[in-house]
């Protein structure tokens, strides 16, 4: 029943703001837009269209707003307009009031904020679908007049998560149940990898944890900045991190006014991504403009800073080196490797012809190459691929699509900075030389120092391991031997029995038979 109410508000909300107006209003079918106007009547739509639209994902609740955050980095799949209020969601959704902020911070801490702070803006400086952050400075003695940035999670987030995750889990069964395509899209399994990377959004420890993971895995790259996190201060609801000053990524013509190469920007991004899934399979999953900023600090000028680390995606060995291998074989035009690889994974049927797959998959990608990236639309190379893979019956990874969904963002960040970046040419050689370094030398040594621990453990202990072996093979010989023996001995021994059962069964037979004989004629 509560998602049969929550099902009935989202629609009086979208009938409320006008989105079914949106919708039928660009079919050009007679009979559509006179539903669009009968549906319409009645009601003021005098706002316009792009903030009816944002104003109905912010009152349906932070899903909705997480998919307007992601429609919001696809200029070229709507309309300046609309693209311009869903950016809005990305940082500057309504704040809850900062009395309730204070209240949540003062019980994770069990004292008044005043101990804890210094200095407290009560105005919070963003405010997302989930949490909003206010600025701070510490006054605790380890940490005095360190300037911060407290994230604090928005009130009764979870209760509004269930109702909308029971809502879709309900859909997604109605999917799989009544599609024919509903056992290939797995989408109870998609549902389910989205409650899960929603409710890790809701534990701000764990999202600390995510940072520091982050932090240690590109202290070496000098192209993105993470924020410290003040562990002392870090709780499941409040989260203290590290003060960063940057311009937002969003804010193109002032970076160039402050110097900011951004070509070079743009190439960054594609190297950080790359790096964060190929060499470390942990990547930061929620790279819209709202979560970057590009440090202004004459130390650090220039380069990224990652905010918000609520969702990360992970990969294992496996689905890195099989992305790695089909993307190497994309730059190379290798569409039957590319075939092979689908086959091999076991993602298409194993009947299915590699020629017929590598001519399917050299119709959708061929056209895009050689373009620059304003010329490249991956939203419709990913449309093409999953009409394709409607017809081969590609079966959909769970698991990676948080990385699908990350170049998306990816490719709407690189389009903004730079759109005559060629994605293909930037990703190629990172791509190789990482394939090149798991399969050279370098791998090789680098997997014998991982495994010296346990080498020196074995080694020492290999003589007795032998030994103990070889005698253990031994005593096998001789029960081996002494099994065989008393076989032998039980096939005898059925075999005796056979012929004295046998042999009792003749005699009595002779006697029937000698009796009735000696009753016919002696009788």
């Amino acid at each position: 029943m509560r998602r049969f109410f929550r099902g009935a508000f989202i629609v009086w909300v979208a009938l409320r703001h006008g989105l079914d107006e949106l919708v039928l209003s660009s079919f050009q079918h007679p009979g559509i837009r006179l539903l669009s106007r009968v549906v319409s009547l009645g009601r003021r739509l005098d706002a316009p269209r792009g903030q009816r639209l944002r104003e109905a994902l912010e009152r349906l609740g932070p899903i909705f707003v997480k998919f307007g955050q992601v429609l919001s980095t696809r200029r070229d799949l709507m309309p300046p307009d609309i693209a311009d209020e869903l950016a809005c969601l990305q940082d500057r959704v309504p704040a809850f009031p900062s009395e309730v902020a204070v209240a949540t911070i003062e019980r994770a801490y069990g004292r008044p904020l005043d101990e804890v702070f210094e200095h407290f803006e009560r105005v919070p400086v963003a405010s997302a679908s989930i949490a909003q952050v206010h600025f701070a400075r510490l006054r605790d003695p380890r940490h005095a007049g360190r300037e911060v940035a407290v994230k604090v999670l928005r009130p009764n987030m979870l209760p509004a998560i269930e109702k909308d995750l029971s809502l879709m889990r309900m859909m997604a069964g109605w999917v799989e149940k009544l599609s024919a395509d509903g056992k290939r899209l797995k989408p109870r399994e998609v549902v389910a990898e989205f409650d899960k990377y929603l409710h890790d959004e809701l534990d701000l420890l764990r999202e600390a944890s995510n940072a520091a993971q982050l932090r240690r895995n590109m202290a070496g790259l000098d192209l993105v900045l993470i924020p410290e996190m003040i562990w002392d201060w870090c709780r499941t609801d409040v989260m203290v991190m590290e003060r960063m000053h940057g311009v937002p990524i969003s804010r193109i013509d002032e970076l160039r006014r402050l110097g900011v190469d951004i070509p070079k920007l743009a190439r960054d991004g594609v190297t950080i991504f790359f790096t964060q899934v190929f060499r470390d399979g942990f990547f930061h999953a929620d790279m819209h403009p709202g979560n970057i900023q590009v440090s202004t600090d004459p130390a650090t000028f220039g380069r990224y800073i990652s905010l918000d680390f609520g969702i990360v995606g992970t990969l294992t060995e496996y689905d890195k080196e099989y992305l790695a291998q089909n993307f190497t074989a994309f730059f190379r035009r290798d569409y039957k490797r590319v075939a092979e690889l689908h086959i091999e994974s076991g993602w298409v049927p194993p009947e299915t012809r590699v020629d017929e797959l590598e001519a399917a998959i050299r119709a959708v990608c061929e056209p895009y190459f050689d373009r620059p990236l304003r010329e490249i639309s991956l939203g419709m190379v990913l449309m093409r691929l999953f009409q394709t893979s409607r017809r081969f019956q590609v079966e959909i990874q769970p698991q990676l699509v948080l990385l699908q969904k990350t170049l998306l963002n990816i490719e709407g960040l690189g389009r903004e900075l730079d759109p005559e970046l060629d994605l293909w040419s930037t990703a190629k050689p990172f791509l190789e030389q990482w394939m090149a370094d798991q399969m050279g030398p370098q791998r090789l040594w680098q997997q014998l120092k991982a495994e010296a621990p346990h080498y020196a453990k074995v080694l020492p202990a290999l003589p007795r391991l032998l030994a103990g072996a070889l005698q253990q093979q031994q005593q096998g010989r001789r029960g081996g031997r002494e099994l065989e023996r008393l076989l032998a001995e039980q096939v005898r021994a059925n075999q005796r029995l056979r012929g004295i059962l046998y042999g009792g069964a003749g005699f009595v037979l002779g006697l029937i038979v000698a009796g009735l004989v000696a009753q016919r004629y002696l009788g």
